[in-house]
């Protein structure tokens, strides 16, 4: 995702309540990082691939993942802010 779009929508989850921030990974790769309150963090779409996904980390170490998310790569702004938003990460 491009940044320009990667801060509009870390504002929007903000603006949820969702502890979320600017993630970059690579010098032209950047995504959303979300922290949850259990200690893990949720990189999502740092990759470029075109779909939505997310990795959820624990102290650096791979814990669990989100699975690209059919037809995601046809989402709006505010359609990625909701499925981001809604999504539900387990326990921990």
């Amino acid at each position: 995702m491009d940044e320009t779009r990667v801060t509009r929508i870390v504002a929007a989850l903000r603006a949820r309540g969702v502890f979320a921030h600017v993630a970059r990974t690579g010098v032209y790769q950047t995504g959303i990082r979300v922290v949850i309150p259990d200690g893990r963090e949720v990189l999502w779409d740092t990759d470029g691939a075109a779909g939505l996904e997310a990795q959820i980390m624990r102290d650096g170490v791979l814990v669990g993942f989100v699975p690209d998310i059919p037809n995601s790569e046809n989402l709006d702004e505010n359609g990625v802010v909701d499925t981001i938003a809604a999504t539900e990460y387990g326990d921990g």
